[in-house]
């Protein structure tokens, strides 16, 4: 039986309680590490694979649900304005009503939800429930990608250009984002010995 008490799992970093400046901080650093994700692309049409969801679900582990969500956005918001943070460098209002739009409105909700299962405690000590998260998380944006593409290309065509090629992906990534947060608890565990 698994047991999902938080009691002595780790926390995302708490930076809720932390000074502006650190919180601030590890905004930065994490659109830094999403724009960075988003470089690291296989191109597909119309929507190319991307380490951004794994970043996301990261970043939703350790910032917790709240600065989660406003990393996600902020990193958004850079590309909005026109930074190279999305794939390939692109940037501006086409990303945000083009193919890919449905899974960029994805990944804020994506690492809120990771980061409301981790500031429960349930992803740094089992592996099968980090995973669970993370890949609901990838599916999510990959429903909500999906939808928005069928509004373009039709339903069919939208499964299988923006859903099926992103199956594999979405489990290779889960099991490499929860196999770090879960050694990560463990370590975080051990140095409270």
């Amino acid at each position: 039986m698994t047991d999902l008490s938080t009691s002595d799992a780790p926390s995302p970093l708490l930076l809720q309680g932390r000074s502006f400046p650190i919180r601030l901080g590890a905004v930065v650093l994490g659109t830094v590490f999403l724009a960075i994700s988003s470089q690291i692309a296989v191109p597909m049409v119309p929507v190319p694979v991307t380490m951004q969801t794994f970043a996301v679900t990261i970043i939703g582990a350790i910032f917790g649900w709240r600065m989660g969500a406003i990393t996600v956005l902020a990193w958004l918001a850079e590309a909005l304005v026109g930074l190279p943070v999305l794939s390939g460098g692109s940037s501006g209002i086409a990303p945000f009503v083009g193919p890919t739009a449905g899974y960029l409105l994805a990944f804020p909700f994506m690492a809120a939800g990771v980061g409301f299962c981790a500031e429960r405690g349930w992803l740094g000590r089992h592996w099968l429930l980090a995973f669970t998260a993370m890949l609901g998380a990838n599916l999510f944006a990959l429903v909500l990608g999906t939808a928005w593409l069928a509004g373009m290309l039709g339903l069919s065509k939208a499964i299988a250009v923006g859903a099926v090629p992103f199956l594999v992906g979405a489990v290779l990534k889960s099991a490499l984002a929860a196999a770090l947060v879960t050694a990560g608890g463990h370590i975080a565990r051990a140095r409270r010995g």
